[in-house]
């Protein structure tokens, strides 16, 4: 069918329905791409016959407007959106963001906090036992009993809290088609407890349809954690989470339960993903690729300005960082699409009005992830014992990229086609891992616009190892042969280091360490992101109990609001307003050989005057704190801003104050 799904009672009656059979509620205004949850979802029913009617971003304070396509035939759909709608809302020292990019015209307050369950709540008042399914990022993370970050506290499972009948999680396609098609046998809601994917709600005591996690004790009742216990016990909470983690594979994934007073809240394991043709045929639906006309009015929906012109090739990630949700969402089994279904998806992309010639992405959560780590996930599922990348790549890791050369010779060579970028996060130490280097160079010479994103995150070893990391040396293997390439190739590019701060494990003597590393390669990030404990990850874990939850061991945690803001500095050092929490936090370390004049310092001392080295080696006059002094000599790395690009020269004045040119940047 053509166009977007109805909006309206009226477009729904126009496809001769009073009512839909699904309406489905979503946190994030309507844009129909399949870079959004929702319309891969809405669209997979759509194609199975299901009538379903849209109802984004509702009037949640009253039940009123859940109430505008009357009483569905099987049930509402719930999703906050395509991020945790805390995440939204809050920044990570819990300030309320001015923007909100999945919303008309990027303005906040859209949605409410805690999406799902003020939406559920308002269904239950306007139609009481109507069938609810929740769904999406919200949900799916949110699914066990969890740390809540905002809240400061272990709250419920989010399908207790919503009073929901149903949570999905996981990518849900599989999983809602096949709910709906029982719902539409006549199976009521509350008897749908064998679908995998799904959680549910039942009495304590009530059989399994697929074992337990934990086993069963001698009465035959399986044994999990209680809720009471999980909330003020962490080594608990901790022993919960690796068992959850550790059952996220579809092959070797066992039920796993909770404890609520008389209720039993049952995780089923995961739907098996969806293999290389389902891929195609759910990517081949007919999205409109953009958001409803109804938001035009207000300045459109921001976030489509970073997906339009790209292209999802894959899905999971066996990358498995700590503060990433992936693993526990999409899971660590990589899928791929077609290289036929994703040429299409370009040949489409190259017809569309708009289209300047430039694809912004072939990607996706690990954009060089093309296969599974290796054969035997296919058939005995992911190891629950080691990883595959850290802290060195398996002996069985299938590192290659060929096929990912190939998708992208084909897509660069449509017609319309003037460049094809990969702007999603690539994995380094699995390019390294490649014997074969044609990747390395073909992304380097033709798929960078200029700056490459990578995240070696920190520099020292116990770090990176609570992130998931790779060790430090890897990342200067692969930034030595990126700069390598590039020159060969007569090409000025710099990478775009992401690094965090306040991660667990990161002590202020390591904040300290990787300001001095960055000072060595010249870094000077003009953004830096403190760790964010966010549902579903093991780094939260760490956060709130300090415990690494997947080895057992202590983990120190910075948690201290001026030590965050000290760790924070330190890794913009070089900035005037920082120098006073710089000095500080140096003293505290005892590193008072880093405050000086010297090129290894990071600050000047307090007061202090002089001629501090400026990036290309020669003095700069000047009071204290005005720049921090700066390596000899052009630095590997550097931010580009936007601005940058769009402004070719720089310009000095003369006397008369005349703008004269002092060349390209």
């Amino acid at each position: 069918m053509a166009g977007f799904l109805p909006v309206t009672p009226e477009e729904v009656r126009a496809l001769g329905r009073d009512v839909p059979d699904f309406v489905y509620v979503s946190g994030d205004a309507y844009v129909d791409h399949p870079s959004f949850g929702p319309a891969i979802i809405t669209r997979v029913l759509e194609d199975a016959g299901f009538v379903v009617a849209m109802l984004p971003q509702p009037d949640y304070k009253s039940c009123d407007e859940f109430k505008k396509f009357g009483r569905p035939r099987l049930g509402f759909l719930v999703s906050a959106g395509n991020i945790d709608s805390m995440v939204a809302h809050y920044t990570v020292s819990k300030k309320k963001r001015n923007n909100d990019y999945y919303s008309p015209g990027g303005k906040a307050g859209y949605r409410p906090d805690r999406a799902v369950i003020v939406y559920c709540n308002r269904i239950r008042e306007a139609y009481g036992d109507v069938p609810i399914i929740i769904g999406g990022l919200e949900a799916s993370l949110r699914r066990f009993a969890h740390y809540d970050y905002w809240d400061d506290r272990v709250r419920r499972s989010v399908l207790v809290d919503s009073r929901a009948d149903l949570l999905e999680y996981g990518m849900g396609e599989a999983t809602t088609l096949r709910v709906a098609e029982l719902l539409d046998k006549g199976v009521p809601i509350k008897k749908i407890h064998d679908v995998r994917g799904t959680v549910y709600l039942t009495s304590r005591g009530d059989k399994l349809h697929y074992p337990a996690a934990m086993g069963y004790d001698d009465g035959g009742e399986p044994v999990g954690f209680d809720y009471d216990r999980l909330k003020t016990d962490k080594k608990a909470y901790a022993e919960a989470f690796a068992v959850q983690y550790r059952n996220n594979d579809a092959v070797t994934g066992r039920a796993i339960v909770e404890y609520y007073d008389g209720k039993m809240l049952v995780q089923n394991p995961p739907m098996a993903p969806l293999e290389t043709e389902a891929l195609d045929r759910v990517y081949a639906l007919p999205y409109m690729r953009t958001y409803h006309p109804m938001y035009e009015k207000d300045g459109g929906i921001p976030a489509i300005s970073e997906v339009r012109f790209s292209i999802t090739h894959n899905r999971g990630c066996f990358g498995e960082c700590n503060f990433c949700a992936l693993t526990f969402h999409q899971g660590r089994s990589v899928r791929a699409r077609s290289i036929e279904s994703v040429v299409e998806e370009a040949r489409l992309i190259t017809k569309m009005p708009d289209f300047k010639g430039y694809i912004h992405d072939v990607g996706g959560p690990t954009a060089n992830f093309r296969h599974p780590a290796c054969k035997k996930q296919l058939t005995k599922g992911v190891c629950t014992n080691r990883r595959c990348l850290t802290p060195e790549p398996c002996p069985n890791l299938d590192a290659d990229h060929s096929e990912y050369v190939e998708l992208l010779d084909r897509v660069a060579a449509l017609p319309g086609v003037k460049k094809v970028f990969i702007r999603s996060g690539i994995r380094y130490d699995y390019m390294l891992a490649d014997k074969n280097d044609r990747f390395f160079r073909k992304l380097v010479t033709e798929h960078t616009s200029g700056q490459l994103k990578v995240a070696p995150e920190h520099c020292t070893s116990h770090v990176l190892a609570c992130m998931g990391k790779p060790d430090i040396k890897v990342y200067d293997r692969f930034r030595k042969k990126f700069f390598e390439i590039s020159r060969e190739a007569g090409l000025e590019q710099f990478l775009v280091p992401y690094l965090m701060s306040s991660h667990p494990g990161s002590r202020l003597e390591d904040a300290v360490e990787l300001a001095v590393y960055m000072k060595k390669i010249g870094l000077n990030p003009e953004q830096v992101q403190d760790f964010y404990p966010t549902p579903g990850t093991a780094s939260t874990v760490m956060y709130y109990t300090g415990i690494d939850p997947l080895t057992g061991k202590d983990v120190f945690c910075p948690t201290d609001y001026h030590e965050k803001q000290l760790q924070r500095a330190l890794l913009q050092y070089y900035k005037r307003e920082n120098a006073p929490l710089v000095r500080e936090a140096l003293k505290k370390c005892h590193r008072e050989d880093l405050i000086g004049y010297k090129d290894a310092c990071l600050v000047r001392p307090e007061g202090g005057a002089g001629a501090p080295r400026r990036q290309d080696g020669r003095s700069r006059r000047g009071g204290s704190d005005k720049k921090a002094i700066a390596p000899k000599g052009i630095p590997e790395h550097r931010i580009i801003k936007e601005s940058d690009l769009k402004k070719p020269h720089k310009f000095s004045r003369n006397k008369s104050g005349k703008k004269i040119s002092r060349g390209k940047k």
